[in-house]
């Protein structure tokens, strides 16, 4: 059923591991929970799917009104950011604790910040 039509037709912001993603629907809730893994580790997406848009008043691209591309404020992307470094320095120094640990000013991008993630796993 529904072979012919996608649910969801619409590009990611970025490649995704096909085998690795998955997705399971809460019969209780009535709610379909995707979950999508990233190719590239430490990438911070602007958005999960491209050519959603908004207008500046807030109405839809779909009236026919030119639209601006929908992304995360900057503050969500250095809190982002910011949590992915902490992960990537606990996953490269398995014997420091950087639970409480914090930047100064802005966060480096973690994809490439000194040579980047390792692919470790």
């Amino acid at each position: 059923k529904g072979v012919d039509r996608h649910f969801i037709d619409e590009k990611t912001f970025d490649k995704v591991k096909v085998k690795e993603s998955s997705w399971y629907l809460d019969l209780d809730e009535g709610v379909i929970t995707i979950i999508l893994s990233k190719c590239f580790r430490g990438q911070t997406w602007e958005g999960v799917l491209c050519g959603h848009t908004k207008t500046v008043d807030g109405s839809s691209a779909a009236s026919g009104r030119q639209g601006i591309q929908e992304s995360i404020d900057p503050v969500t992307k250095q809190e982002m950011q910011s949590s992915m470094m902490l992960e990537r320095f606990q996953e490269e120094n398995p014997g420091f604790d950087f639970r409480d640990a914090k930047f100064n000013g802005e966060v480096p991008d973690p994809r490439t910040f000194m040579g980047g993630v390792g692919y470790n796993h």
